[in-house]
């Protein structure tokens, strides 16, 4: 399928790695330009290699105000087609591991510089009268995840956010919608895999493999093929899915709206 996207132009925030680097590399595959923003430079200069003619890189920490100015600057007076709002996790802790400190960094980390970028962007899309937001959270909205309180709590307070939004501009064009994928075989699986074998006597890969066979499909997932599916959702063919949480994972959401 012809996504349509070719020379539009899209942010993928943590496009370094994981799943932000996945939808980018699915983007530019697909003839799309993209900024490309995370902290590490050098992954972001690897991927600009590979396509030197539609990539800008913005390297810096998303909660910084100065890194969402460089990202309106990439933008200039080019027309905004879609944004990926997309971060690593807060640490795996429960409800009583944490202390209110950490819950102060994860509203910092999860949340605020999300709403704060995305109410940052509204115009350049409801200006033009067509636009695609996507947020890339957790399957932990749908279903909580044992040690992962904090990821539980801000990531649905995202979906709110999201389903908020997505009824206030649907008739401009816009959509707003969120993915809720569950474990890939990304880096952010391997802080879950430690967590669940530190203070056991099973090693990482005995965690790995019993993680994986309690997937229904029996594997995790891969970033190419949630990638895949965010293609997709920025595109014009989805122009008419909007506030939606779609879960890509494997199965593993028991509940009936999965």
């Amino acid at each position: 399928m012809d996504l349509e996207i070719k020379n539009q132009r899209f942010i993928v925030c943590g496009a370094s790695s994981g799943f932000g680097r996945a939808i980018a590399e699915q983007l530019l595959t697909e003839g799309a330009e993209v900024i490309a923003v995370a902290r590490r430079e050098q992954k972001l200069d690897e991927l600009k290699d590979d396509f030197p003619e539609k990539v800008i890189t913005v390297a810096g920490d998303l909660t910084n105000d100065d890194t969402h100015n460089e990202i309106e600057g990439a933008i200039g007076n080019h027309q905004l087609h879609g944004v990926v709002i997309n971060s690593g996790g807060p640490p795996a802790l429960s409800p009583l591991e944490t202390a209110i400190y950490d819950w102060d960094q994860a509203y910092k980390n999860v949340m605020r510089w999300k709403i704060e970028l995305v109410l940052r962007l509204v115009s350049y899309f409801t200006s033009k009268d067509y636009g695609r937001i996507l947020f890339v959270e957790s399957q932990a909205v749908k279903q909580p995840i044992s040690s992962l309180v904090l990821s539980n709590s801000f990531r649905a307070g995202m979906v709110g956010f999201a389903k908020s939004l997505a009824q206030e501009i649907a008739d401009q064009g816009v959509t707003v919608n969120v993915l809720a994928p569950g474990s890939h075989d990304t880096p952010a699986i391997e802080r879950v895999i430690k967590k669940a074998a530190k203070g056991t006597d099973k090693s990482e890969e005995q965690v790995r493999e019993e993680m994986e066979a309690s997937i229904p499909v029996g594997r995790f997932g891969k970033g190419e093929e949630i990638a895949s599916l965010a293609g997709w959702i920025l595109s014009p063919h989805a122009s008419y899915v909007t506030g939606q949480t779609i879960s890509h994972d494997g199965g593993n959401i028991k509940g009936i709206f999965g």
